[in-house]
């Protein structure tokens, strides 16, 4: 009998099952083959089904990268990804596709195009839902993106731009308003390299800043720096929907690359970023009073190993005065492999618990989460050397 992704709990049962054989006592027997049912049914779910959503060749792209993905009101999850239409390069013909789902991700819609640069760079979909406007009783999506017109390398020793701009919805994803270009309220004049977050964008819940909808972005200043010193983490920010945007402090970490932000209890906020100085290979965190506007505490989370990539994170509630947080990177200083999601009950302090995403070993890359119920987060993640975009649901 071929056992697929249960075979290695199979086999640690067996092995263990054979060791304790050698014991007489029949009660340890029975509390130990009680630990081993546990112990599978747990390892079964955290390998459930994979479920393709982009994979490259399909649908008239070469090349899909850089998942991002949010839960609607009526419950549809929409998943945003880069269509490039000639290769797996960055930079290129890439349009913003999208497909629906609307059982929880075990199926999904026909591709769209939802955002577009012509023949060159749309892309660093961060979508977000803003419930708390009084216009649009269902809440309307935002979609922020960029557009390029040179490589990244270029941008960063003055040659091209890149610009930000964002895309409505009122009907849950199915029309889309014209785009709007924010580029002169969100980038200083020089400022060169420009990436929205890979992955969703935020909304403020509670508190002090409820409503604040919240992008996380990195930008390059000034000629290329050696070890990427160049570039620093930063967000923008809209108080009243998106009529007026607003730019936070740099994050005080040169090297401060690709990020996302999280709400925390007590009007705090979060960036989750990547350290593209390489050294050390761990996440970089830093944390505001003010709602994203300062950066109060700046420091390496050396819990949170990583081999230079993006990760993401998300707020999935607020007990007792802490966030629980979900947080899921490349568990690996070396490779990207071994996608892990963690849960934190004490607003990212210590992370209590992990699962291994993906089989141990099998590549994976950049990835987004987001809250299906209380106790399923749901991945949405590259795989097999950015080969597929594929999601799967994980219960904590």
């Amino acid at each position: 009998m071929r056992l697929g992704v249960f075979e290695p709990a199979c086999r640690q049962v067996f092995v263990a099952a054979y060791i304790l054989d050698k014991f007489e006592s029949k009660m340890k027997k029975i509390v130990f083959a009680f630990s081993c049912l546990l112990f599978f049914n747990g390892f079964a779910f955290s390998q459930s089904k994979v479920t393709p959503v982009f994979v490259s060749g399909r649908d008239g792209y070469a090349s899909y990268r850089i998942p991002a993905i949010i839960r609607l009101a009526d419950g549809d999850l929409l998943a945003f990804a880069e269509g490039r239409v000639n290769g797996a390069a960055d930079f290129g013909d890439v349009k913003i596709v999208m497909k629906r789902s609307k059982d929880n991700g075990k199926t999904w819609s026909a591709l769209r195009i939802v955002a577009s640069n012509d023949s060159l760079q749309a892309g660093n979909a961060a979508p977000v839902l803003d419930l708390t406007d009084p216009a649009y009783s269902h809440g309307r999506i935002f979609l922020f993106y960029n557009t390029g017109n040179e490589p990244e390398g270029d941008i960063r020793r003055g040659i091209g731009t890149r610009e930000v701009w964002y895309k409505t919805s009122t009907d849950n994803g199915l029309t889309w308003s014209s785009p709007l270009n924010i580029t002169s309220q969100v980038k200083k004049s020089n400022w060169r390299s420009y990436a929205n977050t890979p992955g969703h964008a935020m909304q403020f819940l509670w508190g002090k800043y409820k409503g604040r909808i919240y992008v996380a972005a990195n930008h390059s200043k000034g000629n290329p720096l050696p070890h990427f010193e160049d570039y620093d983490a930063h967000g923008f920010y809209t108080d009243d929907h998106g009529k007026t945007f607003h730019l936070s402090e740099d994050v005080s970490f040169p090297g401060s690359n690709e990020n996302m932000a999280t709400e925390l209890c007590g009007n705090k906020m979060m960036l989750n970023i990547r350290n593209q100085k390489e050294e050390p290979r761990c996440r970089i965190v830093a944390i505001s009073d003010d709602g994203g506007v300062t950066w109060d505490t700046t420091y390496y989370d050396r819990q949170l190993p990583d081999p230079v990539c993006q990760g993401s994170i998300l707020t999935i509630g607020c007990k007792k005065g802490n966030a629980i947080l979900a947080f899921c990177n490349n568990d690996d200083t070396a490779h990207r492999r071994n996608l892990t999601l963690r849960v934190s009950f004490n607003g990212g302090k210590s992370w209590a618990k992990k699962y291994l995403v993906d089989k141990e070993g099998v590549s994976t890359a950049y990835s987004d989460i987001v809250k299906i119920n209380k106790r399923k987060i749901g991945v949405l993640y590259e795989r097999k050397d950015y080969s597929q975009i594929v999601f799967r649901v994980i219960k904590w």
